[in-house]
């Protein structure tokens, strides 16, 4: 790969950045009210707060945020602070500060949708690859329907079809919740099974959703290959069944995933804010709910510029892999 392309991207990735960020500045701006004010209005409503002196307590308040500047310096303090991933106080829980928030929120997240997605890309992949294999077994092309349903159902419908089946009528799985209530995190044997405990549920839920779109759209790939010269070249040389499926059809079938696997890999860090929110898990996306709710601006901003960052990185990383799975493509100067 010649160093041209890979400046040329880098450009590009500067520019996406740079225009995402400034998006993620403005749309929650557009949102009607005040954060400052709705957050000490609620605060006097549950009696924590007195009438008198509000509106010096929402001056000063706007001067230790920043809203009180023009737009346009508080815009510049933004992209200083989106420089150094330090997004400043928290809005609706100050003094915290937004980056410890995603830091700590953030391995819930991980931990359960790479493992989700990947076990989803897995599965969908190999089972999508036999539907539309001619030679595979029968019972297998059956699941092509199944597959079309399940794809088809939103993942917080399905996650709470299994709140109430398998922690409501069979008590098997906790309801909501990232652990045990009186259980200390840390690494230990006891927390690391309670957490995968509480987070079987959610990832059920996603698994079965995402196994079936991966399938269909393996699916869909598989059938372009199965009358290509090179697999028909394959078939007259005498070569296996089993050689011809994973060195020719799936090799050449899987890229379009390889890429849907990249970017779904840089949406991990968003969370899935639905599923999150339904089994009361401690992620990213139950913290982004929280930050819409209460329009937290920085919080916002902390979580969708990092979102921005992965996907990013993701598309870069992708351009750099592909070569690697099919030594065609090459980036030379045209």
């Amino acid at each position: 790969m010649q160093l041209h392309y890979l400046f040329r991207r880098l450009g590009q990735f500067l520019v996406v950045l740079w225009g995402a960020a400034t998006l993620n500045f403005l749309l929650p701006r557009l949102a009607p009210g005040n954060p400052v004010r709705e957050r000490l209005t609620n605060a006097m409503a549950q009696g924590g707060l007195l009438q008198e002196g509000i509106e010096d307590m929402v001056r000063a308040y706007n001067r230790e945020f920043g809203l009180d500047q023009p737009l346009y310096v508080q815009y510049l303090s933004y992209l200083g602070h989106a420089f150094r991933l330090d997004f400043g106080y928290s809005i609706a829980q100050y003094p915290r500060r937004v980056a410890p928030m995603i830091w700590e929120a953030l391995p819930w997240t991980i931990a359960l949708l790479v493992s989700a997605t990947l076990i989803a890309f897995a599965l969908g992949t190999l089972l999508g690859a036999l539907m539309a294999w001619p030679r595979a077994p029968r019972w297998i092309k059956w699941l092509a329907g199944p597959s079309i349903a399940v794809s088809s159902i939103p993942y917080f419908l399905l996650g709470l079809v299994l709140v109430y089946l398998l922690g409501v009528v069979f008590p098997i799985f906790p309801l909501s919740g990232g652990y045990d209530v009186g259980t200390m995190p840390g690494l230990t044997p006891r927390f690391i099974l309670d957490a995968l405990r509480h987070s079987l549920l959610p990832a059920l839920s996603l698994v079965v959703v995402a196994t079936g779109a991966w399938a269909l759209h393996m699916r869909g790939m598989m059938v372009t290959t199965e009358g290509e010269d090179y697999t028909t070249y394959a078939e007259a040389k005498g070569l296996t069944d089993r050689r011809i499926f994973y060195h020719y059809a799936l090799r050449n079938a899987i890229l379009p995933q390889v890429t849907a696997l990249a970017l779904s890999l840089g949406h991990v860090v968003s969370g899935a804010v639905i599923v999150e929110k339904i089994f009361g898990y401690p992620g990213v996306g139950s913290l982004l709910f929280q930050a819409i709710s209460g329009l937290d601006y920085f919080l916002i901003y902390g979580i969708v510029f990092m979102t921005v960052l992965s996907i990013t990185f993701a598309t870069i990383a992708i351009d750099l892999v592909y070569p690697l799975l099919d030594p065609r493509i090459a980036y030379r100067r045209t």
